[in-house]
């Protein structure tokens, strides 16, 4: 017993002086603990991922903003690698890169000509408003070409942007609105739709792979497969598989001449 404390106090005081001395204990052991195993914080990652949007729309290929700015930081992607941020964001992350920024604008496309107009339907369709629902429907939907746009608008509920719309019966992208974000892309069980750079001049908007005959049964605006796109091409841009001709654009030039060869017209002027 402490001189003058009965044992009840001593008791207390002891008890006090035991959990001080196990808390400080811890707290020591925390302290170290905590700087030996601390996780070191890239300082460039914070930075990029406060410059970032925050749109978490997975079109850069991560399923967030977090995910990028740290391969950003790592420089495993490249500073104008979000498609919603644009080049403004992609300037400001170049700079806390210490980097040049390659921006190049890109936009969805979809490659489908087969409006009310053009392209007949076989039957009416009254089920649900939804692409997917009606593609599953034998035959691939109500159009007489199973490789069109049904026009249900999937797409359109898929953008957050309201960057897509139907009209006469096909989706058509609003350029200036789309950030390349791909969630269309997906969207569309037809897959129908894909990403095209803004000096992207010409396009096969078409993805029917059916015989040129039918095609002009299915749809008066239709890639034929007559390949004089692919026979008078000077740079060997223009590939055929599957009755169908595709432009690579990484060898094209832009010289019109499958343009102007096209006998249906499919092959469309996208860029001045």
């Amino acid at each position: 017993m402490i001189l003058g404390l009965s044992s009840t106090a001593s008791g207390i005081l002891y008890a006090t002086l035991a959990v001080g001395g196990v808390g400080l204990i811890i707290g020591i052991v925390l302290g170290i603990a905590g700087k030996v195993f601390a996780v070191e914080v890239n300082e460039k990652e914070i930075e990029v991922r406060e410059a970032l949007p925050g749109n978490n729309c997975g079109g850069c290929g991560f399923p967030g903003c977090d995910g990028l700015a740290a391969s950003i930081a790592k420089g495993e992607s490249d500073p104008g690698a979000c498609p919603v941020g644009g080049a403004e964001v992609a300037k400001n992350i170049a700079e806390i890169m210490g980097v040049e920024a390659n921006v190049i604008k890109k936009y969805a496309y979809v490659k489908c000509m087969g409006d009310c107009d053009k392209a007949p339907v076989k039957y009416d369709y009254y089920g649900n408003t939804s692409c997917q629902d009606a593609a599953n429907i034998p035959g691939g939907g109500a159009k007489s070409c199973s490789y069109g746009c049904l026009g249900l608008g999937s797409c359109v509920k898929a953008c957050e942007f309201d960057a897509i719309y139907i009209e006469n019966g096909i989706a058509v992208v609003d350029k200036e609105k789309c950030k390349a974000c791909g969630k269309c892309i997906e969207a569309c069980p037809k897959n129908l739709i894909s990403m095209v750079e803004e000096d992207y001049k010409y396009i096969v908007s078409c993805m029917s792979k059916d015989p040129g005959v039918q095609v002009m049964k299915n749809c008066s605006e239709g890639c034929i497969g007559c390949s004089l796109c692919v026979k008078n091409c000077p740079f060997d841009a223009i590939e055929f598989e599957n009755n169908l001709a595709t432009i690579d654009q990484d060898k094209c030039k832009k010289c019109g001449i499958c343009f102007n060869k096209c006998p249906k017209k499919i092959i469309k002027k996208i860029a001045e």
